[in-house]
């Protein structure tokens, strides 16, 4: 453990399958910070899965809790290290609230990488469809630039080890912050 006080929550974007929510939780126990996964916040908030309200509220209805869920978070105090939904980037207010708000890591994994990892997928709703592939890779170009834009740091882990992944990822972040 590392503890380390840091004045900015760290927020982990990405695509769905980078690991932000692995990574988050090793992260924030190796700095001794609260952690936070926006989607599981917002299924605490309603009380129903991701799927659920994808059918009965659609895209829209889901990214409007996913906004609502990064702002309730992100007021706790100490800092956390938190994980977002790949989509959280779509929406110009998010991204300007996490650069005010934070320290951004962008989990990068390619989008080969993605569809191998995501392949098999059954609960993510976006992915429910004939080409997964083309849908992956239609993602991974519209939101890549998105990710770049506000990162403060750009992480590809060489390593699917977590035991190395995380003392790593903590140095570029204590170098940068």
């Amino acid at each position: 453990m590392t503890k380390m006080i840091h004045k900015k929550h760290i927020f982990l974007i990405g695509p769905m399958g980078a690991g932000k929510t692995t990574i988050g939780k090793h992260l924030a126990k190796h700095m001794e910070v609260p952690f936070f996964d926006i989607d599981n916040e917002v299924i605490k908030a309603t009380g129903a899965d991701i799927p659920w309200i994808f059918d009965v509220e659609g895209e829209i209805g889901f990214r409007s809790r996913e906004s609502k869920a990064l702002k309730s978070v992100s007021e706790i105090d100490p800092p956390a290290v938190i994980s977002t939904g790949g989509g959280i980037i779509l929406a110009e207010d998010n991204r300007r609230f996490m650069k005010n708000n934070g320290f951004i890591v962008y989990l990068y994994v390619n989008e080969n990488q993605l569809y191998e990892r995501l392949k098999k997928d059954k609960k993510r709703p976006l992915l429910q469809v004939g080409d997964r592939k083309k849908l992956i890779a239609n993602l991974f170009h519209e939101r890549d630039p998105l990710y770049k834009s506000i990162a403060d740091i750009i992480y590809t882990p060489r390593s699917l080890q977590l035991k190395k992944v995380i003392p790593e990822l903590f140095d570029k972040i204590s170098k940068r912050e």
